[in-house]
Order: C-alpha cells, then structure tokens, then sequence
C-alpha cells in the first residue's frame, strides 16, 4: 500500500523515525542496520513494508530495498513476526542472514535473541530455495574480494561440481586457513567433496 517515503527526517531513534511527507509525520519502525545507514541530513527517503493488524496499522522502513525483501521472507515463516523479523535484521547484518538461510547455519540464526532451534530450523527449511532463487547461488557465498577462493570455485566447477556444494566446502577451509593457495584449496576440497 505504501511503497516508500520521501521527506523529511524529524526524529532519528535505533528503533524508529519520524518522516515528515506534506505536512503528515509518519512515524517508521527500523532495525538497526537501517539505523545506522539513514544520514542524519533532512532528507531521507525509506522502502517501506505496512503490517496491517485488526488493531494497528504499522510502518516499518528499511534504506535498503534488499532489505525490505528480506524481512518480508522472514515474516512469511509460521512463528516468525514483524518483531522477531526486525530484531534478526537488528542483531545480524542482511547478508549475514542470507549466508546463514543459504549454507542452513542454525547456531547463527538461533543467536538472535527470542530465536529457538525449532523456530531457526523452520527458517531455513522454508526461505532456503527462496534465497537461493532470488540471490543466485553466486552472489551468496562471496563474502569478501578473495580471488584465490573464486578461482578455486571456477575450477572445482569445471571439474564437474555444483558450485553451491564446493562454495561450502572452500568456505570452511578458508576459514581454517585464510592464507589458502589457489592449488591447497582445490586439493582440500577434492578431498571433501
């Protein structure tokens, strides 16, 4: 219904902001994130997500549209609302979120306070094909610029394996060893996959 806001900032909180659009201040839930990016200029401009309630008629405002896709995801999870949606974008950054429903880490996503093992199991059961359709497999696993871990997936490709699958596998051995050669990847992973 209401797609964004464009006006201008009246009050900046962690958990909110006010947005002064013709002379009407809306008042917009945020995370953290969304905190942390919002300039504290004037003018602001937000994506935003109305959750309508039979008692209440909420905003909830994300600087990011990537953002907004996300949190809409989490609220389409049974057991998942608005509240615990917002604090999993609060506690953890969005591509974090994405690389834990991706690679199905559920010690990540059970860190967000409110989050059981039941609740962060029902998350990635049911938004990882969804994450993995509207991200693509290769944009989920570069976390940073490592030219040795994209050369090691392009050839672990080549040789017949699934990209998702090596791109785990490369994951923990970088981790294991950050200083990893091109050649000590690709023959690790053999080993693994």
């Amino acid at each position: 219904m209401i797609h964004h806001l464009k006006g201008q900032l009246i009050e900046k909180n962690p958990t909110y902001v006010v947005i002064e659009c013709n002379g009407i201040g809306y008042s917009v839930n945020i995370s953290l994130h969304t905190f942390s990016l919002i300039p504290d200029s004037e003018a602001v401009s937000l994506y935003t997500h109305l959750q309508v309630k039979e008692d209440s008629h909420t905003l909830y405002g994300f600087v990011e549209k990537s953002e907004r896709e996300i949190f809409r995801l989490l609220i389409s999870v049974s057991g998942v609302g608005t509240s615990t949606a917002r604090m999993m974008l609060s506690s953890l950054q969005p591509k974090e979120v994405i690389d834990a429903i991706a690679s199905g880490d559920v010690p990540t996503i059970q860190s967000v306070k409110g989050i059981g093992a039941k609740t962060a199991q029902r998350v990635i059961l049911d938004l990882k094909d969804k994450v993995l359709k509207i991200l693509g497999e290769d944009e989920v696993f570069v976390s940073q610029s490592n030219t040795n871990k994209e050369e090691a997936l392009s050839a672990l490709e080549i040789l017949g394996y699934n990209r998702r699958q090596a791109g785990k596998v490369v994951e923990k051995i970088l981790k294991e060893d950050p200083d990893s050669t091109v050649e000590s990847i690709i023959k690790l992973a053999l080993k693994k996959l």
